[in-house]
């Protein structure tokens, strides 16, 4: 008898060519495949004929309610023998459950395999020209929830001295969250930005002040990442939007040090 087994896949920021090469494969020949909301229609019409497509979405107020679903149909159709892709928006292992997935999994004596995939966190500012690193701007980043478990502690404080900030599901309460990192020590000057349904073409950028987020200020939909730094405000030069930007980051270029002799055939 073949060794129970569930792929923990990544399905990406969004955009289907953002795909991994490995996860489009294991779409493509799954039994059973278990989606979050996230997951867009394009990659799901990568399943094979016949597959069973088993929508898993978590809602306010139904989230634990829903766990208990998937992991009832995790184990169900592994110990069947059916091959089961468990298919997450972004990578399984940031922000998605996808530990407590795998443990579960393997106390049940079910082989786990990852696949991981390309995290929103990362990617989706990216794609909208913002950088979460550059020289002489920012030389660090952190991710964080925005959507803690019920009674656990946030410890924003944690936060209020990295460069770059990146909240994940934060949308539902960023006036508070906002409000609480200009109390612990974060500029209220500083610029943020709402990158709603990146890397898709329904992708939306929303710019305000951190104090403006904390006003209310903000009109932004659900989902979207929230980027807070001085590296928002390097997005018109990115995006080419004139001088005022350039004369606000001049970024070294390691190659102005190389002597152009050393560089044959780029001169």
């Amino acid at each position: 008898m073949a060794t129970a087994r569930v792929y923990l896949v990544g399905a990406g920021p969004g955009d289907p060519e953002l795909l991994t090469v490995k996860a489009a494969r294991l779409v493509a020949c799954a039994d059973v495949i278990l989606y979050d909301r996230l997951v867009p229609p394009a990659i799901l019409s990568l399943a094979r004929p016949g597959a069973e497509l088993v929508y898993v979405g978590k809602e306010d107020g139904c989230a634990q309610e829903t766990q208990r679903r998937i992991f009832t149909e995790l184990a169900m159709n592994a110990l069947r023998g059916r091959t089961v892709v468990r298919l997450k928006g972004g990578d399984p292992m940031v922000f998605g459950r996808g530990a407590e997935e795998w443990a579960f999994l393997s106390q049940l004596g079910v082989a786990v395999e990852l696949v991981p995939g390309i995290s929103s966190a990362v990617a989706v500012p990216a794609l909208a020209s913002i950088p979460l690193t550059a020289r002489g701007v920012a030389r660090s980043f952190a991710v964080a929830t925005g959507h803690a478990k019920e009674g656990e502690p946030q410890h924003w404080e944690a936060f209020a001295e990295v460069d770059t900030l990146v909240i994940l599901m934060g949308v539902k309460h960023r006036t508070s969250i906002a409000t609480t990192l200009i109390a612990v020590g974060r500029n209220p000057l500083e610029p943020c930005a709402f990158i709603e349904s990146g890397s898709t073409e329904n992708e939306q950028v929303v710019i305000a002040t951190l104090e403006e987020v904390a006003a209310g200020a903000t009109d932004v939909a659900s989902p979207a990442v929230w980027v807070c730094g001085q590296v928002v405000a390097l997005r018109d030069q990115l995006r080419g939007s004139g001088a005022a930007a350039q004369a606000s980051f001049e970024p070294q270029n390691p190659w102005l040090d190389v002597p152009a002799a050393h560089l044959p055939g780029l001169f």
